[in-house]
């Protein structure tokens, strides 16, 4: 099944109380709208809820680098799309980009890092191979798109080197 590139994850309205005495949206409420697009990525490639409750095992976040381009107002919808930028046994590395769903442009990116865990111990443990044989399918989708800017980067003051 081809997946697509990048994914559509989540849909939602900026509510009343996620807006700051800035006339805003809180950064509060862009890592929950990341958190929630983040709830529908993870059934999709075999990691959601119900495979926590059949395994015991999950993904803990252990990197996130946030970047806001753009604010958001109330009632302003917005979208988020996933990017599976890598995964190897134990880790995912993927990034989301939050757009205005009606205007087009770019709200906010967030790049994660995540690990596999066995919750008993906590671990972190191999992924098992249905799990991995979906985010081939999706790295196979992805492969081609292009690396988004944000990716990688660094927080600093000083210097712009080229």
């Amino acid at each position: 099944m081809p997946f697509e590139a990048p994914l559509t994850c989540w849909r939602e309205s900026v509510k009343e109380e996620w807006v700051d005495y800035n006339g805003h949206m809180n950064v509060a409420y862009y890592t929950l709208i990341f958190n929630n697009a983040a709830d529908v990525f993870y059934p999709m490639v075999g990691l959601g809820e119900a495979y926590r409750e059949k395994t015991g095992n999950s993904t803990f976040a252990v990197e996130a680098h946030t970047c806001y381009q753009r604010g958001g107002s109330l009632g302003d919808l917005v979208e988020v799309t996933t990017q599976l930028l890598g995964f190897d046994d134990k880790r995912l590395h993927y990034f989301s980009t939050m757009t205005h769903a009606e205007e087009g442009y770019q709200m906010a990116t967030i790049e994660l890092l995540t690990v596999h865990v066995d919750l008993s111990q906590p671990k972190v443990v191999p992924l098992p191979d249905e799990p991995r044989r979906l985010l081939t399918e999706l790295m196979e989708s992805h492969k081609d798109l292009p690396v988004p800017p944000q990716v990688g980067s660094v927080i600093k003051v000083g210097p712009k080197k080229d």
